[in-house]
C-alpha cells in the first residue's frame, strides 16, 4: 500500500472511532470543570504536596520547623556550585563509610525547642513547593515517604508536576495526574466491554458495550472524586483496571490460539508493581485476582502457564519489596497498618453496618448503575441458562466465558469486602477502584442479555429498541445527576478564607488547632508574614511570652471545634491582646474562625 494510501486508512480509521474521542473530550472537558471550580483541599491533599516537596523534611512539627536530614542537606551537602555539591557528597559518603555511626551525617542534630516557635511565610513555601534548589530530588520522596503509610510512586509524579511549575500549587496540578488516570481508564473500559462480549458470543455488541461502560463511569459522580482527591486512589484504580485488562486480554488470545500466561509476561510484572508502589490497597485486588486466574489455569490443565503465572508474580513481588522495603513495616507495624490488620482480625463485630455504609457509597458514586438491577434480573433470569451450562460445541466457549466471569466478579467482591472490613474510616477514597469494575460488569451483563435476545431469539429489531433506551437512560441520567452533584472534594469557600490572608499577610498569625489540623491551613501560612502553631493548652502554658505580648496586631485562626472564648480569654488575660474585628466565624469549608486582635 502507497504512503498516500496508509494516511487514508489511517485516517479512515480516526472517523470511524469519533464517538470514542467525543466521549472522552466530554467527559474530560466535565472533569477539568470541576477542578477548575476546586478551591479548598482535605489535609491529605496538602500532606500529599507536602511529602512530595519537602526536601528531607517529611513533617510539619511546632516545635521543629526544619528536620535532621533536611538541615544537614542545607548546611553540609549544597554548595554554591554542582561541582561543590558533588564533593561534598563524595566526603559525606567517606565519612559514613570511616566512622559509621560517629560520622557527621549519622550524628547530626536538628534544632528542637520546647515549645512551638514563630515560623516564616519561606518555610510554609517550602514545605509545599518546589524552587531551583530542589527540583526534581526523588530522593527526597523517597525519605520523606519511608516514614509515611504509603508508598513513594504517587508522591513522586506530584514532585515531578511541581518541578515543572515551580513556586505554585493550585488544584490543576494535582488533579492533572488523576484526569489522566481517569481518561486511561475509560479507554480500558471500552476495550474490556468489547473483549467480554466477544468471549461471551455477542461480538457484534462489543464496541456498543465499551463505549456505554465508559459513558457511564466518566459521567459518574464517582469519576469526579476520583479526579478531585489528589491522592494516590486514581493511580490504584488505573493500576486495578489495567490489571484486570491484562488478564482478560490472555484470555482473549487464548481463546484465539493465542498464548496465555507462558510468554509476554513483561507487562503483568510491570502494573503489579507500580500498583505495588501506589496504594497497599492494591493488594487486595492483585492477589485474589492472582489465586482466581492460579485456579482457572490448573482446572483447565494449563499447568505451565501456572507455572510462568506464579513466576512472573513472585518477580513483582521480589522488585516491589526490593526497592522500597518499607513496605513491609508500612504494612505490618505502621499505624495505619495495625489499624486496619485490627479491623481485620474484629472479624463481623459491627461488619454489616461497615457493608451497608460502603454500598450506600458504592450506589450514590456510581449513579444510576443502581438502576440496573431490575433489569438484570428479569434479562438475566432467561439467559442464565446460556451463561453457565456448556453444551455442544459450545462447551470451549462456556467453560472460558465462565472463567471471565470468575476474573471479573471475585475479585471485585473480594476488593470490596476487604476495604470495608479494614478501612480507616468510612469514606469513598477506599473503593474507588470498584467503580470502574463494577460498572463494567453491571452494564455488560445487560448488554449480553440484550445480544442474546439479538443473536438467539432474532429480534434484532427489539434489540436495539433495549440497546437505545438503556444508552439513552443511562448516559443522560448520569449527566443529570453530574450537573446537579456538588462534590465535597471542591471546598467551596476555601477562596475567601485564602482571600483573607493575602489581604492581611503583612500581619502575623496565630493558629490554635487540635491534633493535625493545621495541615488544612498550609497555604494561608504561606500568606502571612509568620506564624505560631499552638493548641489551646499551649497557649496558655507558653513560658515564652515576650514574642506575643509584642505584638501590636496580629491575625488568630482557631480551628473547628475548639472553644473560641477560651482561646480568646487567654490572649486577652495572658497576653493583652484583644479581639477588635471578626473576620470569619466557623465560616465554609473547614468550620474555622478567624479574626484580628490588637494590644491594648
Amino acid at each position: 500500500m502507497s504512503r498516500q494510501g496508509e494516511r487514508k486508512t489511517k485516517r479512515i480509521r480516526l472517523i470511524s472511532y469519533f464517538p470514542e474521542l467525543l466521549l472522552l473530550l466530554v467527559c474530560g472537558a466535565l472533569l477539568l470543570g470541576n477542578i477548575d471550580k476546586k478551591q479548598g483541599y482535605h489535609m491529605d491533599e496538602l500532606l500529599s504536596f507536602e511529602l512530595a516537596n519537602a526536601e528531607f523534611n517529611p513533617w510539619i512539627v511546632p516545635t521543629q520547623p526544619q528536620g535532621r536530614l533536611a538541615k544537614f542537606v542545607e548546611n553540609e551537602l549544597r554548595g554554591d556550585s554542582f561541582g561543590e555539591t558533588v564533593d561534598n557528597m563524595v566526603a559525606t559518603v567517606k565519612d559514613v563509610v570511616e566512622n559509621r555511626g560517629n560520622s557527621k551525617l549519622l550524628s547530626y542534630k536538628a534544632d528542637v525547642y520546647e515549645e512551638p516557635v514563630w515560623m516564616e511565610r519561606e518555610t510554609f513555601v517550602d514545605y509545599v513547593t518546589v524552587d531551583e534548589t530542589d527540583d526534581f530530588s526523588y530522593l527526597s520522596v523517597y525519605f520523606n515517604v519511608k516514614d509515611d503509610n504509603h508508598p513513594p510512586l504517587h508522591f513522586a509524579l506530584l514532585h515531578t508536576v511541581s518541578s515543572l511549575f515551580k513556586g505554585e500549587i493550585t488544584p490543576l496540578m494535582g488533579c492533572v495526574i488523576n484526569l489522566v488516570c481517569v481518561l486511561v481508564v475509560m479507554v480500558l473500559l471500552m476495550k474490556l466491554g468489547r473483549w467480554f462480549m466477544v468471549i461471551r458470543g455477542v461480538p457484534e455488541w462489543g464496541r456498543f458495550t465499551g463505549f456505554v461502560v465508559a459513558a457511564v463511569y466518566g459521567l459518574s459522580v464517582g469519576a469526579v472524586s476520583t479526579t478531585l482527591l489528589i491522592r494516590m486512589y486514581a493511580m490504584v484504580t488505573f493500576w486495578c483496571v489495567a490489571l484486570l485488562a491484562i488478564h482478560v486480554r490472555k484470555i482473549f488470545s487464548y481463546m484465539l490460539g493465542g498464548t496465555d500466561f507462558t510468554e509476554h509476561n513483561k507487562l503483568l510484572v510491570l502494573v503489579t508493581v507500580l500498583g505495588f508502589w501506589t496504594q497497599y490497597f492494591f493488594l487486595f485486588y492483585c492477589l485474589i485476582l492472582a489465586v482466581v486466574t492460579v485456579v482457572i489455569l490448573w482446572m483447565q490443565k494449563r499447568k505451565q502457564g501456572v507455572c510462568c503465572y506464579i513466576r512472573s508474580m513472585v518477580l513483582a513481588a521480589i522488585i516491589g519489596v526490593g526497592l522500597f522495603p518499607f513496605a513491609i513495616s508500612d504494612v505490618f507495624s505502621s499505624g495505619r497498618g495495625v489499624e486496619a490488620l485490627e479491623n481485620l482480625s474484629e472479624g463481623f463485630a459491627g461488619y454489616g453496618s461497615r457493608l451497608a455504609a460502603f454500598a450506600g457509597i458504592l450506589g450514590r458514586e456510581t449513579g444510576s448503575v443502581c438502576l440496573l438491577i431490575p433489569f438484570l434480573v428479569v434479562v438475566c433470569g432467561f439467559s442464565i441458562r446460556r451463561w453457565f451450562v456448556p453444551s455442544g460445541r459450545e462447551g470451549s466457549k462456556m467453560r472460558n466465558g465462565a472463567g471471565l466471569l470468575a476474573v471479573l466478579w471475585i475479585p471485585l467482591v473480594g476488593y470490596f469486602l476487604l476495604a470495608a472490613r479494614m478501612s480507616p474510616y468510612l469514606v469513598n477514597r477506599y473503593i474507588m477502584p470498584v467503580f470502574p469494575v463494577f460498572t463494567l460488569v453491571m452494564v455488560a451483563a445487560v448488554c449480553k442479555g440484550i445480544g442474546f435476545v439479538s443473536i438467539r431469539h432474532k429480534k434484532e429489531k427489539l434489540a436495539k429498541i433495549l440497546a437505545g433506551v438503556l444508552a439513552g437512560v443511562l448516559v443522560c441520567g448520569q449527566f443529570l445527576i453530574l450537573i446537579g452533584h456538588e462534590s465535597k472534594y471542591l471546598y467551596l469557600g476555601y477562596d475567601a478564607q485564602r482571600e483573607l490572608a493575602e489581604e492581611y499577610s503583612e500581619y502575623p498569625c496565630i493558629c490554635v488547632y487540635q491534633g493535625v489540623g493545621y495541615y488544612e491551613n498550609l497555604l494561608e501560612f504561606t500568606e502571612y508574614d509568620r506564624t505560631l502553631l499552638v493548641t489551646t493548652q499551649e497557649l496558655s502554658d507558653r513560658q515564652e511570652t515576650e514574642s506575643l505580648t509584642e505584638l501590636s496586631k496580629a491575625v488568630i485562626l482557631v480551628k473547628a471545634g475548639l472553644d473560641r472564648d477560651a482561646v480568646e480569654h487567654v490572649l486577652e488575660t495572658k497576653y493583652g491582646l484583644c479581639e477588635v474585628k471578626t473576620l470569619m466565624n466557623e465560616g465554609a469549608p473547614y468550620g474555622d474562625s478567624v479574626f484580628i486582635v490588637e494590644h491594648r
